[in-house]
């Protein structure tokens, strides 16, 4: 099989195949390629049977991301809930994704993917290495029938006690709203004992996916309390980020956001709300998009190359997890705390 390579930014009929696609999602588009370009010179590749000039019938979009500190790779995507391998045929998969590992030059580390729907269990050399939730609440049924589904004391309660409140939602994609999830962010992020991405992230994203992104923004008495960022492709709403003020959870501001969320998606047609992954040993977070009517299904990323604890990326991820390493980072003032996200993220992907 000759498989060949097409970069997916200057390349017209990679916008094209991904907005005909049934599978593709937002992450495969040019717009979350070109903020990944422009925050950490991540470099997209797309391998195809396709030769040039043909309309393509299949794809896999990878990123290499060249780091010192967990080596250089191919993922497919960084920073990317779930990147489904766009092919024709159940044939197509593993005989394009054998081409991929043949390919792969001898500075490349290893190879990532990250199916939605695909199963590439019979590749010879690809492994399955982390396994997680994922989270899809279907937007079919009634607006009446959705609110039911939502779970009746911590989201329902909360949504009627925000309501009571006076909390109000602003969403747009003006500076200000940025810059008040970002602000939340950093306070989440800081909770969490993780640094926060770098301001410069979300204004690429917000710079190239214009109005298919939305930053929501809760309010009491004019002080944000709490904020999500959302992107939309085809029938789909994702949910990419969510941060907020702890002093002010009693107040509902993030239920409320999600069901705001959640009406207009269904205004506007849409078919699902994708909230994302959820680790398996971060149950509190799993069970929070549980109450929000949201389905469970297992997510699985695989990889192919050496096996070991740089390729594995258990470094850039033991580190961010290390107990020591979140001590000294939550104690950090604020502008180091954030450059340090500036400098992790670039080798996390």
């Amino acid at each position: 099989m000759s498989v060949f390579e097409l970069d997916p930014l200057r390349d017209a009929r990679w916008s094209v195949f991904v907005d005909s696609h049934p599978h593709s999602s937002v992450f495969h588009t040019p717009q979350w390629l070109e903020a990944l370009r422009k925050t950490y010179d991540y470099r997209p590749v797309t391998f195809t049977t396709c030769a040039p000039g043909m309309a393509l019938t299949n794809g896999i979009v990878f990123c290499e991301a060249n780091s010192w500190l967990t080596g250089s790779k191919w993922v497919s995507l960084p920073f990317s809930d779930h990147c489904e391998p766009l092919v024709n045929g159940p044939s197509t998969l593993p005989a394009l994704l054998s081409e991929i590992a043949d390919r792969k030059p001898g500075h490349i580390k290893f190879a990532e993917v990250r199916p939605r729907f695909a199963k590439p269990t019979s590749l010879s050399g690809w492994t399955a290495y982390m396994q997680c939730w994922l989270h899809i609440v279907d937007l079919q049924p009634g607006l009446e029938q959705l609110y039911s589904r939502l779970h009746k004391d911590s989201i329902q309660r909360k949504i009627r006690r925000a309501d009571r409140e006076g909390v109000v939602v602003e969403q747009g994609r003006s500076d200000l709203l940025l810059r008040d999830f970002y602000h939340l962010m950093v306070l989440t992020r800081r909770r969490h004992r993780v640094p926060p991405q770098p301001l410069a992230w979300f204004r690429n994203l917000a710079a190239c996916f214009q109005d298919q992104l939305t930053f929501r923004v809760a309010r009491v008495g004019g002080r944000p309390i709490a904020s999500i960022m959302t992107l939309r492709h085809k029938n789909t709403v994702t949910y990419k980020y969510g941060c907020s003020d702890e002093r002010y959870h009693q107040l509902g501001g993030m239920p409320r956001l999600f069901w705001e969320t959640i009406q207009e998606a269904k205004a506007e047609g849409l078919l699902e709300l994708d909230l994302g992954r959820s680790d398996r040993d971060n149950e509190g977070l799993a069970r929070f998009k549980d109450h929000l009517g949201a389905a469970r299904t297992t997510l699985m990323y695989w990889r192919f190359g050496r096996n070991s604890d740089r390729v594995e990326g258990g470094l850039a991820r033991r580190t961010l997890k290390s107990p020591l390493v979140q001590t000294v980072l939550s104690r950090l003032p604020t502008p180091l705390f954030r450059l340090a996200g500036k400098v992790l993220y670039r080798h996390a992907g």
